[in-house]
């Protein structure tokens, strides 16, 4: 499932712009669809131009029913009455998803007899000070299971001893879901630590759910900023 939204705070339609004679959009669901990972792929927008531009390319979309304030509840709704598992969320501002990644992230479900694990997701090792210290950037620290203990815009840890070398992780915005947590998450309420940081994954934390993080050297390039299009299309070519 990619959420699609056309409204976003930073860069407005920014999935609708042309990235070598295709919408970010259509890139995206493209190269998800290409992994050849799933038995579905579904583009899931409150926007008509969207919902035409993924149906013209030939692809599969959903127009969501009512408002929804992040991609999770978004989703939930359009998986609510299908007999499902797992259901992946790929950003819809991600053209470059690949399929290695993803795969890494499926295959925790598939390892995890005891099904303790609700959801995966990918982390990249950051070094950039710019990118550890951009509120862009979400960060993620874990436990020594790779289980998420917190997200944050913040540098996280805090480099409080120079003795110690701090390892930051940006967190992808890929997730996996158990249909179960995705559907729990659609009900539950925002609490504080999520309405501050503005950070969806941290609602599934604060309501004791187990998130297990995939290291993964791939970034990709994330569409937020008109730059980052600028980086995109250099890429692209």
């Amino acid at each position: 499932m990619i959420p699609a939204r056309y409204a976003a705070s930073r860069f407005p339609a920014k999935l609708m712009q042309d990235l070598s004679g295709k919408p970010v959009i259509v890139r995206t669901y493209e190269a998800a669809v290409r992994t050849e990972l799933f038995d579905e792929v579904f583009v899931v927008t409150d926007s008509p131009v969207i919902y035409d531009a993924i149906a013209e390319a030939g692809g599969k979309v959903i127009m969501s029913l009512k408002e929804h304030d992040c991609g999770s509840d978004r989703i939930a709704e359009a998986v609510a009455d299908i007999d499902v598992d797992i259901i992946v969320n790929v950003q819809g501002d991600e053209p470059f998803t690949e399929r290695t990644s993803l795969a890494a992230v499926l295959e925790v479900f598939r390892s995890d007899i005891d099904q303790e694990i609700d959801l995966a997701s990918l982390m990249v090792h950051i070094t950039d000070e710019e990118e550890i210290s951009n509120p862009n950037t979400v960060k993620v620290i874990v436990d020594n299971r790779n289980f998420a203990l917190y997200f944050s815009r913040s540098p996280i840890p805090y480099p409080r001893s120079t003795e110690i070398e701090a390892k930051y992780y940006k967190h992808k915005g890929i997730y996996a879901f158990r249909k179960s947590a995705l559907m729990d998450f659609q009900r539950l309420p925002m609490l504080s630590l999520e309405a501050t940081e503005k950070i969806e994954a941290i609602r599934y934390l604060e309501y004791g759910k187990k998130i297990k993080m995939v290291e993964t050297n791939v970034s990709g390039i994330e569409i937020d900023t008109p730059e980052d299009l600028k980086r995109a299309q250099e890429a692209w070519k």
